[in-house]
């Protein structure tokens, strides 16, 4: 099969997705109601449910799916490890710690942006902390202290979480906690427009460098012989994929295993070339989170359960298989 077939086919998938969750609720709904409401017309609370609820959430999660898998095949690829994923870098650990603090302190009162901004401030001096000790280290971006930076650097953010939860009040630390396992319960069409616009370049910044990623896999220096800047790509590369990650994490608290599953999943099905696996990465990670996220909210009607806590279910099993099987990028 073509990649552009494919790559289509995966397209239609995540679409499918994104109705299968607009039409599961605790109000089902047909597709002919879902179109109707989405055009503004039929039955009020019928359009209310569809357009304000359940389509920026069924979105947000697409777009945070995306953004985590392609981040976990980007981490993998610069790393050359299979079991590398956008937290073990610490980008989770420094977004907890600003959300965690803003909660902890009074601050989310203020308005329902400052979480999301406390969070995303927190997971960038996350990736400017990494990136120092790492350079520190010498000139090149050795990618073994990078990781052992990351996750140095995690170890510290969550002694921080530990330190905060210890002196909050219990209505705070119970927010907090429910930050932490991941949640989609406030998408909106405004924090989806934005996750949007910010997420499209960092997409195609990490595409663009597909080719030079397919070198990297061989190694370093056969990737440099074959006339590839190393360097340059092992920057560009890193900060991005945190980039994506920490807008994530930023409107969806910390969802861990998809940027660990969905490359793998690829993979495993059609190959490491880089110029298939990262946008497939993006179409099936989308598709993940949609239906995890659509379980999460209606497994235990009334109550939500955590996203986090669905995509843990699956993808501590598959972690320990990778373990097991020992398999490599």
């Amino acid at each position: 099969m073509r990649t552009p077939l494919r790559l289509g086919l995966l397209a239609l998938a995540a679409l499918g997705a994104v109705a299968v969750s607009v039409r599961v609720g605790a109000v089902p709904l047909g597709f002919g109601e879902i179109m109707e409401a989405i055009a503004g017309r039929g039955d009020a609370g019928a359009v209310t449910i569809v357009r304000d609820l359940r389509l920026p959430r069924a979105l947000q999660a697409a777009l945070v799916g995306a953004a985590l898998a392609v981040s976990g095949a980007t981490f993998q690829a610069l790393l050359r490890n299979p079991l590398a994923e956008p937290f073990i870098l610490g980008v989770s650990g420094g977004a907890a710690v600003g959300a965690v603090f803003t909660v902890v302190l009074g601050w989310a009162l203020i308005g329902p942006w400052i979480m999301p901004l406390a969070a995303f401030a927190g997971a960038i001096l996350a990736i400017v902390l990494v990136l120092q000790v790492a350079a520190s280290v010498g000139r090149s971006l050795d990618t073994h202290v990078l990781l052992l930076a990351g996750v140095v650097i995690g170890a510290f953010f969550n002694a921080c979480i530990l330190l905060a939860l210890t002196f909050a009040d219990i209505e705070s630390f119970r927010s907090a906690i429910f930050w932490m396992m991941g949640s989609l319960s406030g998408a909106g069409w405004q924090g989806t427009g934005v996750l949007a616009l910010y997420l499209l370049p960092g997409f195609l910044i990490i595409l663009g460098l597909a080719r030079p990623l397919n070198l990297m896999a061989l190694g370093e220096d056969t990737a440099a012989y074959l006339g590839a800047s190393v360097e340059r790509i092992k920057w560009t590369a890193y900060g991005t994929a945190s980039l994506l990650a920490a807008a994530a994490v930023a409107v969806s608290g910390v969802i861990g295993f998809v940027g660990l599953i969905v490359p793998h999943v690829i993979r495993l099905l059609w190959g490491s070339d880089y110029r298939f696996l990262l946008p497939a990465s993006a179409l099936v990670g989308a598709v993940f989170l949609v239906l995890a996220d659509t379980l999460a909210r209606t497994a235990a009607r009334p109550t939500e359960i955590p996203v986090g806590v669905v995509t843990a279910f699956v993808g501590v099993p598959f972690f320990l298989w990778l373990l097991r099987r020992g398999r490599t990028v």
